[in-house]
């Protein structure tokens, strides 16, 4: 009877969800009703970060979530042929500051390589009541602000998973700038939910709690009491990947060495060789890889000349660098070699 009645209640659960988000997605889609003849003469003002660049294949549709923070929108990307019974990996994708879900999807131009490699993208979306520049609080530890919106993604991250075929033990996170910060944040306090990490022009988790020592950080000023600590015993954490223009005028360029020593230290990695590495026209990097016991735990790449902005990302798109290297294809290549760990 209590089997049969949690099977029941499982059932309906995800009936009710995906009514709600039905009822969600038409609403956000909904054509803005006639304005009078009065308010046509004004000219609507331009939004070029919030551009949305829609998937040529594929699923592109809107959502809500509701966790301890209140409410979030997001934006789910499905690869075109999803067939009956199979379980496809999922990436999280966080904006940074003076972004949305959409921007961010446009400029990293994550879905053309979603729909080739076939995995489902989660663009969860600020909500700008919580931040007026639409950032993520990751940094506001001290007064709990960043673990609700730690749990707002995660209820996003559960939703999905409920309503589609997500492979639970195929799930990863990336963002850039705030998004990054956000990143590390949840990795760090729920590193068995998550495979791997990618950070894109960010600031490690612990080293600010408060929007006065944030600052701090991204000026390059180090702040005491920023050690993680230690990985516990039997605890699978996600292997780090780390990008960074060394002319990142927004954060500071040694933010990005920063995480990933921190992030290495705390599971006993040490860096091997620098190697530096240049395709074609596009900016030169230098990378190295942090292990422990002959296992990858982080790698740091420095982007050479790069501001503070996607490495390889769509032109035109603000907080974009179309020169490269391609920030978003390393990010899957890093991530699917983790899942293969994982799956081994």
């Amino acid at each position: 009877m209590s089997r049969s009645f949690q099977r029941a209640l499982t059932a309906m659960t995800r009936t009710a969800i995906r009514a709600g988000s039905k009822a969600i997605t038409r609403a956000l889609k909904a054509k803005p009703a006639r304005k009078p003849a009065a308010a046509k003469k004004r000219a609507p003002a331009k939004r070029v970060v919030e551009k949305r660049s829609a998937p040529i294949v594929g699923d592109w549709s809107a959502g809500l979530a509701i966790g301890t923070a209140g409410a979030r929108r997001y934006w789910l990307y499905k690869p075109p042929g999803v067939r009956r019974g199979e379980r496809l990996p999922l990436v999280v994708m966080l904006h940074g500051c003076w972004q949305g879900a959409e921007a961010l999807a446009s400029s990293s131009k994550m879905n053309r390589i979603a729909a080739r490699e076939r995995f489902f993208v989660l663009y969860p979306e600020q909500d700008r009541i919580a931040n007026a520049q639409g950032c993520w609080n990751w940094y506001d530890t001290r007064s709990g602000r960043a673990q609700a919106e730690v749990g707002a993604i995660h209820a996003a991250i559960d939703q999905v998973c409920q309503l589609h075929a997500v492979d639970p033990e195929r799930i990863a996170l990336a963002g850039l700038s705030a998004g990054a910060g956000m990143a590390a944040l949840m990795a760090a306090h729920h590193p068995q939910r998550f495979r791997a990490i990618a950070m894109h022009s960010g600031i490690g988790t612990g080293v600010a709690h408060s929007s006065a020592t944030a600052l701090r950080a991204m000026r390059g000023r180090r702040v005491a009491g920023n050690a993680l600590a230690p990985i516990a015993a039997g605890t699978r954490s996600p292997a780090l990947l780390v990008i960074h223009g060394t002319a990142d005028y927004v954060v500071a360029p040694g933010n990005g060495a920063e995480a990933a020593r921190l992030w290495a230290a705390r599971a006993g990695a040490k860096p091997g060789t620098p190697r530096t590495v240049q395709r074609g026209t596009r900016y030169a990097a230098t990378i190295t890889d942090y292990r422990a016991r002959g296992q990858l735990v982080a790698t740091l790449c420095e982007v050479n000349g790069l501001g503070h902005a996607w490495s390889g990302g769509a032109a035109g798109q603000r907080y974009s660098d179309p020169k490269g290297p391609d920030a978003s294809r390393m990010i899957w290549t890093f991530m699917a070699k983790q899942f293969a760990r994982g799956a081994g």
